[in-house]
């Protein structure tokens, strides 16, 4: 499964599930406080079946321990009928002991009361539990039905854009020898057109690689790279491009499970860049920091740093699609990039995971 189709599945998955499981919580939580309330009444009636009992002087055997009985003395002269209290650890209720104004005090054991209370906690928590297993298992199977149109799409997309890549190869391959013919040609010695020509090939054959790099993502094979001795790789082919440029790059190692090809296409990209919009004698700067590559230069900046990964943007007439697969080929790696850039310069951080 790819990257976004992992998002896709993920965020279809959750919807779905934390829905039911909120709708579950809530569920459980209102049947709890409906039988707290039905086992209160029934407290409550037992106590009152046991003043009962002792008015009309019936054996009170059958009542266990945790019942009492008083007449107080004191008592306040208006007692509520609906009076029932929790006091320490024991229900207290009043109930007319004859129409003289004496009142019986009943009072019972909170234990029981509290152990079917703990009961019920275990019984809704173990349900609850259940539920949500089961709910989890059937958002799996949604998601996944859900996601099977769509993966037979990308799949046709994919094998269509894999077969065009690979029939564009010849013809590029075709052109590029026969640049490097027109270039030995006295005749077209610094002539502008054949220089435009070549500008022109140079980006597709740029955009033919990434896209022939991004195409293999489902098949990334990752191993331990060193990502300095991969940025000295890049480097040495810019240099040949642009001599007049200073590189600098750190001698300290930084070695992370990456994919080769895809971290080489992600450099090239963000160090072609670098190279293409800095200024004369400029510079291109590279080091490392708790696990971070810098990738910095002293260019003309970027007037919008938060939209270049975004496909429909562009910036210095550039294509905005090798900023794009560059985020695309990150994600597809857990590789967080963070851009910062001001009127002069910038600085690409790239957070391995």
């Amino acid at each position: 499964m790819l990257h976004y189709e992992k998002k896709a599945f993920l965020k279809f998955f959750l919807i779905y599930f934390l829905s039911v499981a909120v709708l579950i919580f809530v569920s459980g939580f209102f049947y709890y406080i409906q039988m707290k309330n039905q086992f209160l009444k029934s407290e409550e009636f037992s106590m009152i079946e046991y003043a009962r009992d002792i008015k009309m002087g019936n054996n009170l055997s059958k009542y266990k321990k945790e019942y009492r009985h008083s007449v107080p003395k004191k008592i306040d002269k208006f007692i509520n009928i609906k009076n029932f209290k929790i006091v320490d650890d024991r229900f207290v209720k009043y109930i007319p002991k004859n129409k003289k104004g004496e009142y019986f005090q009943i009072s019972k054991s909170t234990k029981s009361f509290n152990q079917k209370l703990f009961i019920l906690k275990v019984k809704i928590f173990l349900i609850q539990i259940f539920l949500l297993l089961l709910f989890a298992l059937i958002s799996y199977r949604l998601a996944k039905n859900a996601l099977k149109p769509l993966e037979k799409s990308i799949s046709m997309l994919d094998k269509f854009s894999k077969d065009l890549i690979h029939d564009l190869n010849t013809p590029i391959t075709s052109i590029k020898l026969n640049m490097q013919l027109l270039d030995k040609d006295i005749n077209f010695k610094n002539n502008k057109a054949l220089e435009r020509i070549k500008k022109s090939v140079y980006n597709i054959s740029k955009l033919h690689e990434n896209l022939t790099i991004l195409l293999q993502e489902e098949t990334f094979q990752m191993q331990d790279v060193n990502i300095i001795n991969l940025s000295k790789e890049v480097i040495q082919v810019q240099k040949q491009i642009y001599p007049k440029l200073n590189f600098i790059v750190e001698k300290t190692p930084l070695i992370v499970k990456t994919n080769e090809n895809a971290m080489r296409q992600i450099l090239q990209n963000i160090i072609s860049n670098a190279c293409k919009y800095n200024i004369k004698n400029g510079y291109v700067k590279i080091y490392t920091k708790d696990n971070k590559l810098f990738i910095e230069d002293s260019g003309t900046g970027i007037s919008n740093p938060k939209k270049i990964f975004e496909r429909s943007f562009s910036d210095k007439n550039s294509s905005g699609i090798g900023l794009d697969i560059v985020k695309r080929l990150a994600m597809a790696m857990s590789i967080s990039i963070d851009v910062s850039s001001k009127s002069k310069g910038t600085t690409f951080i790239l957070t391995m995971s």
